[in-house]
């Protein structure tokens, strides 16, 4: 029988083929009582099954493709941050003696009071990482119970076979990625999810969030999975399969055709030549934004830098990565941010258990109350500076006097560095984020005292709009064509063309080629997205013609009313 899920497109593309379904069943655990002259060996049971988790995870880091993203490694490095904390292994040992009870029921109540200090967390982000908890759990349960892994394998013939799951852990994602599947779907999981972040780093189309899919679904059905729609059609008629199978055909067809461009110059019909960046994690991104065509690193998101690890990057660490991309830029502008930290991307004890931590301690608010680690990190990107155009951008900026304690704390480094014979870019330009309505509405004072300005249109729309992005119920509200987004946006960019600073923008919105018309027609001419995104974006302004997109685009700038909306974007993307 044929029928039809709705999730969340995680990943784009279009994949048709056989599902294997994964089990997903919590591991049951019986309860004994046990003698005290058996706990010890109860105990040494324990030790052997952690000990025996520990080399599995060794062994699946050896096992990660020589292409597959940084974020492999690091997720696991979390795992094993997990399986070594003393709550799962410790505590789980003074059970066995306290209770007297086997080593399974032992472990499987100390997650279940872990999971009730998840769930009373609000900020989203942490109360996802309970699935890393429970995947580091029940890899220990299978060996205490002698189970076998419950990914399922395909035959080496089938590279079209789509995976079902209830959840995916990241070492799950590395034997998915060695077994060649074509897509997945899973009942749980966000936007946020470690599973969606590699979904999206592999380039595997993807959908979450189907809550039962995986009870509805059996093995060997055929099934399409549209990750741009969301869609998931199990069991297709004839046509829809026909039409799915074209759809697929011209989706591989375009990005075919998308590769020709990356070496084609990035200007609209009328000559107008536009800046094309590429957003990066890490010093690895850098083949794939130069093999995309980037001209120039518009954000290098350096909080990445300091994630999934229990202790700080020191200076020397920390210069070497942004070094090494300023270094294979080759001369061309690589803009580092400073560390960015806080809401969704919790780091250690720096960041705060807040009720509202978007609106929190957070970026430029943190690193000015952490002054050495600030020091430390502007030190690093400084020394970088010598060996390329480094530039250094300040995100979350609200009022100017955020501004002149952060150019205080630069000058402190830069002292620091002269009086240690350290060279740097005397010259090095300082930018700021335009994240916050309150910095929008002030984009002229902030250009004024700014070399350049680039708009995080991610955290501009949640500010502006009141919404959680990382919040499936609101999601539907998450509007970056809204009238008040568009207007702050043209405000922003007009103040930097005033003053002759450039403006960019690094969020998601200069990543969607249905939106690249409609900022060209604001006045935007740096973009800065994933490398993934840049050639649909490049064929978008290849056939911009300026003078009609500015018509229209003013006209999009005097209206509210939705309906007229919706008809001059047709127009515009015509």
């Amino acid at each position: 029988m044929s029928f039809t899920l709705h999730g969340i497109g995680v990943s784009p593309g279009i994949a048709i083929g056989v599902c294997r379904v994964a089990s997903h069943t919590r591991i049951e655990v019986a309860h004994y009582v046990l003698s005290s002259q058996s706990l010890d060996k109860e105990v040494a049971r324990f030790d052997h099954a952690i000990a025996t988790v520990r080399n599995e995870m060794e062994v699946l880091r050896k096992q990660i493709p020589v292409n597959a993203p940084a974020e492999l490694s690091a997720f696991l490095d979390m795992h094993q941050m997990i399986l070594d904390d003393a709550m799962l292994s410790d505590v789980p040992r003074q059970l066995i003696h306290s209770q007297q009870c086997n080593a399974e029921w032992a472990l499987a109540q100390q997650m279940e009071h872990l999971l009730e200090q998840f769930d009373a967390i609000e900020d989203a982000y942490l109360r996802e990482r309970k699935a890393d908890v429970v995947q580091v759990v029940e890899r220990v349960l299978k060996v205490l119970l002698g189970h076998p892994d419950n990914l399922p394998s395909t035959e080496s013939n089938l590279a079209d076979c789509i995976l079902v799951a209830h959840d995916l852990s990241p070492a799950d994602m590395i034997s998915f990625k060695r077994q060649r599947y074509s897509a997945f779907i899973t009942d749980v999981g966000g936007a946020t999810s470690h599973t969606a972040i590699l979904a999206r780093s592999l380039g595997i189309p993807s959908v979450m969030a189907l809550h039962s899919a995986h009870e509805l679904i059996r093995d060997n059905e055929i099934m399409i999975v549209d990750g741009d729609q969301g869609v998931v059609i199990v069991d297709p008629a004839d046509n829809e399969l026909e039409e799915y199978q074209l759809r697929q055909e011209q989706w591989l067809l375009e990005h075919q055709k998308l590769r020709r461009l990356s070496g084609s110059r990035s200007a609209t019909l009328d000559g107008l030549d536009i800046e094309l960046f590429a957003n990066i994690e890490l010093p690895d991104d850098v083949t794939a934004a130069k093999q995309a065509g980037a001209t120039g690193i518009g954000l290098f998101r350096s909080e990445f830098l300091f994630m999934n690890r229990t202790d700080l990057p020191g200076e020397e660490e920390q210069f070497d990565a942004y070094r090494a991309v300023a270094t294979e830029m080759l001369g061309q502008p690589v803009t580092i941010r400073t560390l960015d930290i806080g809401a969704d991307k919790p780091v250690g004890g720096l960041t705060d258990n807040t009720l509202n931590p978007a609106l929190g301690r957070r970026a430029i608010r943190l690193c000015l109350s952490e002054p050495a680690m600030f020091h430390t990190q502007l030190r690093a990107i400084l020394r970088a500076s010598h060996y390329g155009q480094v530039r250094i951008m300040i995100p979350m900026l609200c009022n100017l006097q955020e501004l002149r304690m952060t150019r205080q704390a630069l000058m402190r480094a830069r002292a620091s560095l002269e009086a240690d014979g350290i060279p740097f870019d005397a010259q090095i330009q300082l930018g700021g984020m335009i994240e916050v309505p309150a910095a929008a509405m002030m984009a002229h004072a902030f250009a004024e005292q700014l070399d350049f300005l680039s708009i995080g249109t991610n955290d501009l729309i949640q500010y502006t709009l009141a919404i959680d992005r990382a919040d499936d119920g609101v999601a539907y509200l998450y509007d970056p064509r809204h009238p008040a987004v568009v207007q702050l946006i043209a405000q922003t960019i007009r103040a930097g063309s005033k003053l002759g600073k450039p403006v960019s923008i690094c969020g998601e919105m200069a990543g969607d080629p249905r939106l690249t018309r409609l900022l060209l027609g604001l006045g935007l001419r740096y973009f800065s997205m994933q490398s993934a995104s840049l050639l649909s974006v490049k064929q978008q302004v290849l056939k911009a013609d300026m003078q009609k997109i500015a018509l229209l685009v003013q006209k999009i700038l005097k209206t509210t009313d939705e309906d007229k909306l919706d008809s001059l974007y047709a127009r515009l993307n015509q």
